[in-house]
């Protein structure tokens, strides 16, 4: 699941090599917090949050076929 996220966001950013995601377990949740470069953090949002919706969907419809409740967080 974290390669797939990892995907999604180098594949929008200019600069992938800064893209991070760490992956964190809160009970029965796992979050995974992708922080990229600064001047790359509206390409991962979007306008008004559509991107970093699409980015959760995908993530979570891959999440429900393996029975897991998953969170995205984006930081800069």
């Amino acid at each position: 699941m974290k390669e797939l996220v990892e995907f999604l966001a180098r594949s929008l950013v200019e600069h992938p090599e800064s893209v991070k995601v760490t992956e964190e377990s809160r009970g029965d949740t796992t979050v995974y917090r992708i922080t990229v470069d600064p001047s790359d953090i509206g390409k991962v949002i979007g306008r008004q949050g559509r991107i970093a919706k699409s980015i959760r969907n995908v993530v979570s419809a891959r999440a429900y076929r393996e029975k897991r409740h998953v969170v995205v967080d984006i930081d800069s």
